[in-house]
């Protein structure tokens, strides 16, 4: 370790929210932030970076490595270096579920399936052609309905007779819950079948894996309590959602950065920074 504490950020900017997270030499979390994606990504990883240090109480000159991942991880002008975001996700999943075998991802607009052995990623799939089945997709069901986003978790647990929704590309699936709504359908069984059909299409995904215990869910989907129990339904096992779904990638970019640094630095080797960073420090003064 070094005389002085070092701590190590993860920037995981996605097409929908961007997430901050800085751990420090043990791998604690210091803080982490999370906001919407917008269309100047560059000024927005500024800004997340910017508010993480002011909330960890620490200058930027104290991060000793800041790894960026997700869709726009080139976008992030301050990292030292740009790493996978499947890679990242895998390294925070296992520092926060060490069992994990199996993980699902759903986001904004993606779904994605890992399968982890021995803590390392071996092998994923990817469903990323169009927005069915992802955030975007409860987003656009919550509007129809005249639904808060987040009450159609706790609206779906009510259903005591959930309908079949056939597809989840999003407008036949508007199509069909528009016919159950005109035939009276309780609309707790309409967002429960909703919450089914992407279960299905998920679980359909992951099963090209062979699903394994422990199961871990992560994304911004897995923050509905209502597909985590349809997910759970349609595999048979308990699906474990972490404290916050959303900043597995940051964290895994942040402990990645850890990583490799107290390696290097216990082989008596001086930290590789990237030289942009020298410029890019005086934003944060």
């Amino acid at each position: 370790m070094t005389a002085s504490p070092l701590y190590f950020a993860g920037i995981d900017l996605g097409s929908t929210m961007t997430k901050a997270v800085i751990v420090d030499e043990a791998g604690a979390i210091c803080v982490r932030i999370e906001q919407h994606t917008g269309a100047e990504h560059r000024r927005l990883a500024n800004k997340v970076m910017e508010e993480a240090l002011e909330q960890a109480g620490i200058s930027f000159d104290r991060i000793a490595y800041v790894v960026a991942t997700g869709y726009g991880r080139i976008n992030v002008p301050f990292a030292d270096r740009q790493i996978t975001e499947l890679t990242c996700h895998a390294r925070g999943i296992v520092s926060l579920f060490p069992d994990a075998r199996t993980v699902l991802d759903i986001g904004g607009q993606d779904a994605k399936g890992m399968k982890i052995q021995d803590g390392r990623l071996i092998d994923f799939v990817m469903n990323d052609k169009c927005a069915a089945g992802t955030g975007r997709f409860l987003e656009v069901v919550a509007s129809t309905l005249g639904i808060k986003l987040e009450d159609l978790g706790p609206i779906s647990l009510k259903s005591t007779k959930k309908v079949a929704i056939s597809s989840t590309c999003t407008i036949f699936a508007q199509q069909e819950l528009s016919s159950h709504l005109s035939n009276g359908v309780a609309i707790e069984d309409i967002v429960a079948g909703l919450h089914g059909a992407i279960a299905r299409r998920a679980v359909g995904m992951m099963k090209r894996l062979k699903i394994e215990p422990d199961v871990v869910f992560t994304g911004g989907v897995a923050k509905n309590p209502g597909v985590v129990r349809a997910v759970e339904d349609y595999i048979g096992l308990k699906v474990f959602v972490p404290e916050d779904p959303l900043i597995s990638g940051a964290l895994g970019a942040a402990l990645l950065g850890r990583d490799n640094t107290l390696k290097a630095l216990a082989r008596g080797e001086t930290i590789q920074r990237a030289e942009r960073r020298l410029t890019e420090a005086t934003f944060f003064k």
